[in-house]
């Protein structure tokens, strides 16, 4: 009878084959109102263009609040969630060229491939392999570490010296901002802006849109604290929606005329309904919010106002334009981190973020 002899090369895979996978720690969804920091494998690379990122910066959306919420179905219990981070690269597949292990990289909230018709158009948010992915429909960046598929499209370098927590700003908000709500929204030079929510992606609307020098700026938003903020990154007015006819105030603000630019900044009925009150006549209503709820379009009334509504998820095309305004100091996302935690105490970070209310919560910055 014939002996099956193996190699001490084939042995040892062999052997590495029948090891349990290395393991980390990550924050998995389990379904609605459901979270844990709890123990996974290790991720690794599937693909000849992924990248394994060890996390070193990472923090949480508002998005990440609606899908606990259950407003996203996509996302399935076991997931881990989280789509921002800054990191070092651990391992690369065969095809990655352009970065190496080692490398300080920005992990884009969308992954693209580059070359695929959607990408080709512009619409890397809706690409044939990729878009909003990470933390959605496969594992996310709350981890210690995350697989990046495509990783030459949707990862960036960064300077070993920049700062994390402006960095990981740029994961998401600022670009999210930018895209869907100043660059939808058509902000040009002298352009009366009003923004609907002062959370993280309304203040980083505000400073994106202050880029492009619109005459006025107005901010509402029911939280005090946050208003604050606003006035102190720039806004020429705020409204308290908790005190005041929002309404009444937008128009004596303008006149009467209603703002050239309305950014939908919450994803709630309220906030639309404000948006569609106070556009003015050939205006543009440029939805950023996740809306988990149905809303009412007035086309009763916006039927003969020569109005333009937008929706968009981000496609990250400003990524790296931003990145270089932030590196040249023309942009300043820092002042947004409110809030520290290690990355092993992410679910107190969530309760933080959850409740900002009480916390004055913007961006909460967990370090890994």
């Amino acid at each position: 009878m014939a002996l099956d002899i193996l190699s001490p090369a084939s042995a040892a895979a062999a052997s590495q084959s029948e090891q349990p996978p290395a393991q980390m720690m990550a924050l998995v969804f389990h379904g609605p109102g459901l979270r844990a920091w709890e123990s996974r494998p290790r991720p690794v690379l599937r693909a000849v263009g992924d990248a394994v990122v060890r996390i070193t910066t990472s923090t949480i959306c508002g998005t990440d609040l609606h899908i606990l919420k259950g407003d996203v179905p996509s996302v399935t219990p076991g997931r881990v969630l989280g789509h921002e981070g800054v990191g070092v690269i651990e391992s690369i597949g065969a095809a990655v060229t352009s970065l190496a292990v080692g490398d300080r990289v920005l992990v884009s909230c969308i992954t693209a491939c580059g070359t695929c018709d959607t990408c080709l158009r512009g619409m890397r948010s809706h690409c044939r392999t990729g878009g909003w992915i990470l933390g959605n429909t496969i594992d996310g960046t709350q981890a210690e570490f995350v697989r990046i598929p495509h990783a030459e499209t949707s990862l960036y370098k960064v300077p070993a010296d920049a700062d994390a927590e402006a960095l990981v700003m740029l994961s998401d908000i600022f670009p999210t901002a930018y895209e869907c709500g100043v660059v939808n929204g058509r902000v040009s030079p002298g352009d009366t802006v009003a923004i609907i929510g002062a959370g993280p992606i309304g203040l980083a609307a505000l400073l994106t849109a202050r880029l492009l020098s619109p005459m006025s700026v107005f901010v509402i938003d029911r939280d005090s604290h946050r208003l604050d903020v606003a006035t102190s990154l720039g806004a020429t007015a705020v409204v308290n929606s908790g005190t005041s006819d929002v309404v009444a105030a937008v128009l004596a603000l303008t006149g009467g005329a209603g703002v050239d630019v309305a950014i939908e900044a919450v994803g709630s009925p309220d906030a639309f309904d404000t948006c569609q009150a106070i556009v003015a006549a050939g205006g543009r209503i440029a939805n950023v919010g996740v809306h988990g709820a149905p809303v009412t379009l007035h086309l009763e009334k916006l039927w003969d106002r020569n109005v333009m509504l937008t929706t968009r998820l981000v496609d990250t095309v400003s990524t790296a334009m931003l990145l270089k305004l932030m590196t040249a100091g023309h942009l300043q996302p820092a002042p947004l981190a409110t809030h520290r935690f290690p990355l092993a105490d992410v679910m107190a970070a969530y309760d933080t973020f959850g409740d900002a209310g009480r916390t004055s919560a913007l961006k909460v910055i967990l370090n890994g």
